[in-house]
């Protein structure tokens, strides 16, 4: 004879429902807790202010090479002709990227039938105009555009990057 364990509880299943959506609700709660700390913005990292060119180095469509934060860190300047998203100068069509794919490093050119950067690694593309957003391809992220200034001289300054650079854990020099 099997003896019976005396500390079941018999619950309806009005209990078992009214006892779930508790649950239920704590777990919304905390969910809801986290992700409105992962919506803090986060810290910007402080870049050094380097100045990149002027204004007058710029040919419409054609790009500049610079390097930015660093020698090891290869990019270009751009006068797109119109206003951008990111752009700065008088006309606002002044943009700055890296040129290394976010995706695997490779190198990449610039197409200035389109306005799109494209790699020859995986076929990534990303569109210059749309603050180097990707627009086909392997890469998980756009394509870190340089925070521009020009001053009253046109001279251009890069202070900063709104992505993380192929090859580096964090923005930090």
């Amino acid at each position: 004879m099997s003896k019976r364990c005396n500390k079941l509880v018999d619950i309806g299943r009005r209990q078992f429902l009214r006892g779930s959506g508790v649950a239920a609700a704590g777990v919304a709660g905390v969910v809801a807790t986290r992700s409105a700390k992962a919506e803090a913005p986060l810290a910007r990292v402080d870049y050094p202010s380097n100045r990149l060119g002027n204004v007058a180095d710029l040919t419409p469509n054609e790009p500049l090479d610079v390097t930015y934060p660093d020698e090891n860190a290869p990019g270009v300047l751009l006068k797109l002709g119109k206003a951008v998203p990111g752009g700065a100068g008088p006309d606002g069509d002044i943009v700055g990227f890296t040129t290394i794919c976010p995706h695997k490093g490779f190198p990449m050119s610039y197409n200035a039938a389109d306005h799109t950067f494209n790699c020859p690694g995986h076929y990534s593309r990303f569109d210059a105009e749309a603050g180097g957003m990707q627009v086909w391809g392997q890469a998980t992220q756009n394509l870190p555009q340089y925070a521009l200034r020009v001053d009253d001289k046109g001279d251009i300054y890069a202070e900063g990057l709104d992505e993380l650079l192929y090859g580096r854990l964090s923005n930090v020099l």
